[in-house]
């Protein structure tokens, strides 16, 4: 089973997705930038991503550099969200998306295409 990827976990992987490998020190600017971090807070969660696999550390300077991409972050939880939610049923995901939505024959046809580039 893959381990929860937190918010505070995610607004990390998202400086670094975006910006690359950067040091802690600079991450810590960009996350006091951004969401308001003191310093210690964003080094508690970089200690956390590194322990989960998140990211890589290296020395000399406590370089970061992420081990997971974001498209696979939010196909973990997409996964996670349907089989919490939907009780692992895609379908039922889809329905309640577009329930009570009309769709536009531009959205249809996209739908039904990337319907059969799945099969």
């Amino acid at each position: 089973m893959e381990t929860k990827i937190f918010d505070s976990e995610l607004k990390i992987m998202d400086i670094l997705w975006t910006a690359g490998e950067l040091p802690a020190r600079e991450i810590a600017a960009l996350a006091a930038d951004q969401v308001g971090w003191s310093k210690t807070t964003t080094y508690t969660v970089l200690k956390k991503c590194v322990e989960k696999g998140l990211l890589e550390r290296r020395d000399p300077g406590f370089l970061c550099r992420p081990l997971l991409t974001r498209q696979d972050a939010q196909r973990r939880e997409t996964r996670d969200l349907i089989d919490r939610m939907y009780g692992g049923s895609t379908d039922r995901l889809v329905a309640s998306l577009l329930e009570g939505k009309t769709l536009s024959t531009q959205e249809l046809q996209r739908l039904r295409q990337l319907v059969e580039e799945l099969q």
